[in-house]
């Protein structure tokens, strides 16, 4: 650890710099993704466009509905730029109060959580959106009689609340990597609780995603997956706690 403490007000200090660097590279990323909006759009909308009955598609119910969709796909491809920087800014804020050998582990971190939360939106776009909407408009246009009109901006909202909870669930052997080396929990531990964990993933599943079966499931069986990879985690490297000699010490002398 650090050898003095810092003062509290250094400890803002030091979080105000960091946020605000964060969200420098956030716009600096919104600025640069922007121009291209229009077309990210197309590809973030492709599974429900895929979904749809033939003859509808994607509409804006008011005059500023694709001008803050826009700005909204801007902000959302910005952050996934900038991550790696806010993840490293993050790094930054905890690592003085790390040890040596623990600082080494930055770039690592930045790199395994960017990648966890890049592999996490990719299965959600590429694996469950398609299922999740192809069901919802099965469902909803089952009886023949409603035709299928989505609202960009409402689609756009919900499918970037869902790409964040999977980037989210896949950085689950981060967390728990970290929580490990700190001696919070261990592989005991989180094995013990394995029962606790399947109850979470569902909740989970059922504030962060629709109201429907099929979207909690999808969100709840990779949060399962990944503490299960947690636990092994845990087991290779977490904090290695010191063995107790188990030789039993007797104080008796013995007699002939």
């Amino acid at each position: 650890m650090s050898d003095e403490a810092l003062p509290f007000t250094t400890h803002l200090e030091e979080l105000r710099k960091r946020l605000i660097i964060s969200a420098g590279a956030w716009f600096v990323g919104f600025l640069a993704c922007y121009s291209f909006a229009e077309r990210l759009f197309q590809i973030i909308s492709e599974p429900v466009r895929s979904a749809l009955p033939e003859g509808s598609s994607l509409v804006f119910i008011n005059a500023t509905e694709p001008f803050f969709t826009y700005l909204k796909i801007g902000a959302l491809a910005g952050f996934l730029v900038s991550l790696p920087i806010i993840l490293w800014q993050i790094w930054a804020f905890v690592a003085p109060g790390l040890y040596a050998h623990e600082k080494k582990l930055a770039i690592p971190f930045v790199a395994a959580s960017f990648l966890c939360f890049l592999s996490g939106a990719y299965f959600g776009f590429f694996y469950v959106f398609p299922l999740i909407f192809t069901f919802l408009i099965k469902f909803g246009t089952s009886t023949g009689q409603i035709s299928a009109m989505l609202s960009m901006g409402a689609y756009l909202s919900l499918s970037s609340k869902l790409l964040l909870a999977f980037g989210l669930v896949f950085e689950l052997p981060i967390i728990i990597f970290f929580l490990a080396r700190m001696g919070i929990v261990d592989h005991l531990w989180l094995r013990k609780n394995r029962k606790y964990a399947l109850l979470v993933a569902f909740i989970v599943g059922a504030v962060l995603t629709p109201p429907d079966v099929v979207s909690q499931t999808a969100l709840a069986l990779p949060f399962i997956l990944l503490y299960e990879v947690g636990i092994w985690v845990a087991r290779f490297f977490g904090k290695k706690k010191a063995v107790e000699d188990e030789a039993p010490e007797s104080n008796d002398a013995p007699t002939d």
